[in-house]
């Protein structure tokens, strides 16, 4: 196979979620053997399901999506289904094959330490951190050692080492890749190019470029469209005018209007329908419970786990949070940064002492808080402490969910919508102390600037673990804590 030879191609491909949910209308695009692209849309526009559509579990409604005869294609997905989480990390890696391999353990060792993760075959893959997790399906992957690699947010919870390892090996990979994220400077790095799904007009759009050229160029194109447009509106509605007063008049004038006519009706077939931009969410706050004052959380202690030696261990720390006050949890992936957040939110962590009567709100970075056999309407219903039908819609609106995402099951949305939903909840609570578990996982990178602001405008405390530096730094943080360096220091 030519290295520049088309490995994969869709023709006008038309696929939808029922009448009222389109998701790509005739779109055609190629991918060349060999190229590494990205795959950017909005949250909820169809990009997991064009993923889906390339590996064949969905079929379009018309048009076709042809390969090279043979192709082999694996998916790393953004998230471990929760009816797996129980399966050991030889089950996880046997179920990507569908005949049984022989000689499966050399292959896992070998792919782990691609991915720059050691661990026993037999631990149950609930027993990893959400990086550790991240890793194992990025490794699930790549056993299959396929043609075509998709990937679906691979960055979501790995550490700044481990984005590292990924971009390195990416830079390196010889196959093609087609990857969905929304950090730019990851990106940046390999990608040879962009398809754009455009969620208005459901297409998608080809760009050569890196991520942030391709934003430049779709916002140029937008402009010249509005301004292609407006001449033509101008020369339009000028010929429009004339047209009228010639119709008006007898003889051979009646024949310039009637041309005149013809003319004005082959322009307004060359306007173009203006990209427009993608919908941000609304700026919104996190309200604070009343009348809280004094310590609202104490830290004695932390309970951790030795990211090399694999053994727990606890280390002293003295740390008070007050109102307005915010801590940053840092440290490498498997440390036990998302076991001490949860534990601080349940009151289960050693050495926590958190002051009477304070409601705790968390955001999990799994959205294993909301329950995914209930919608969003109800959802939004049960938590609403004031307001009726009309509040509760406008609220989500500001959260991009509409009458069609609120009365779809929560489990059936895509993970970015579910942290839209989890977010629309967040505003409507009145948390003392807000524990945020890697709040910009699956979040279009339109959002993150009006989610730092909330953040940054909450006056309870709040304790905070993310990856993404560019997010944190716009909001105030009064205290570290990397138990990184905590568990180096004898």
């Amino acid at each position: 196979m030519a290295q520049d030879e088309t490995i994969l191609r869709f023709n006008e491909v038309t696929f939808e979620f029922g009448h009222k949910k389109p998701i790509l209308r005739e779109a055609s695009f190629s991918i060349r053997k060999g190229s590494k692209m990205t795959l950017m849309g909005q949250n909820g526009a169809g990009k997991t399901t064009i993923f889906k559509l390339i590996t064949g579990t969905l079929k379009p409604e018309s048009g076709t999506i042809t390969t090279i005869p043979g192709i082999t294609i694996a998916t790393s997905r953004q998230v471990i289904p929760p009816e797996q989480m129980d399966w050991t990390v030889k089950e996880f890696f046997e179920s990507a094959f569908s005949k049984k391999v022989y000689d499966i353990d050399p292959q896992i060792d070998a792919i782990l330490e691609v991915v720059n993760l050691s661990t026993a075959h037999h631990k149950k893959l609930h027993e990893f951190s959400g990086g550790q997790q991240a890793r194992l399906l990025l490794a699930q992957a790549l056993i299959q050692n396929t043609d075509i690699l998709l990937l679906d947010e691979p960055t979501n919870n790995l550490d700044k080492g481990g984005i590292t390892h990924l971009k390195k090996f990416l830079v390196e990979y010889p196959k093609t890749c087609i990857v969905i994220s929304h950090d730019a400077d990851f990106l940046n790095a390999f990608t040879h190019g962009v398809f754009y799904l455009e969620s208005f007009s459901h297409i998608v759009e080809q760009y050569t470029g890196n991520y942030f050229k391709v934003v430049e160029e779709i916002q140029a194109r937008r402009e010249r469209e509005r301004m292609k447009n407006a001449r033509l509106e101008k020369d339009i509605e000028h010929r429009k005018e004339k047209a009228n007063f010639f119709g008006q008049k007898g003889g051979h004038l009646r024949d310039v209007a009637r041309k005149m006519r013809e003319k004005i009706e082959e322009l307004e077939e060359d306007t173009v329908e203006v990209r427009r931009e993608d919908k941000t969410m609304r700026k919104f706050q996190i309200p604070c419970q009343e009348h809280i004052g004094g310590v609202i959380l104490k830290l004695s202690s932390v309970s951790l786990m030795h990211p090399y030696e694999q053994v727990p261990i606890t280390k002293k720390v003295s740390i008070e949070l007050h109102k307005k006050e915010r801590l940053l949890l840092k440290g490498p992936n498997g440390i036990g940064k998302t076991t001490l957040l949860k534990n601080l939110a349940t009151g289960h962590a050693k050495g926590e002492s958190v002051a009477k009567d304070i409601h705790i709100e968390y955001y999990r970075q799994d959205f294993s808080a909301l329950d995914f056999e209930k919608t969003p309407y109800e959802t939004l219903k049960e938590t609403m402490k004031v307001g009726g039908e009309e509040e509760l819609r406008s609220h989500a609106a500001g959260f991009l969910l509409d009458s069609e995402i609120l009365k779809t099951k929560i489990g059936a949305l895509s993970e970015g919508q579910k942290g839209l939903v989890a977010f629309a909840k967040l505003a409507l609570e009145y948390p003392g102390l807000l524990i945020l578990d890697e709040p910009t996982n699956h979040i279009n990178f339109r959002h993150l600037p009006i989610i730092a602001q909330a953040l940054n405008t909450y006056e309870g405390a709040m304790i905070l673990v993310s990856h993404f530096p560019d997010f944190v730094k716009e909001i105030k943080i009064t205290h570290e804590l990397d138990l990184g360096e905590l568990v180096e220091k004898n």
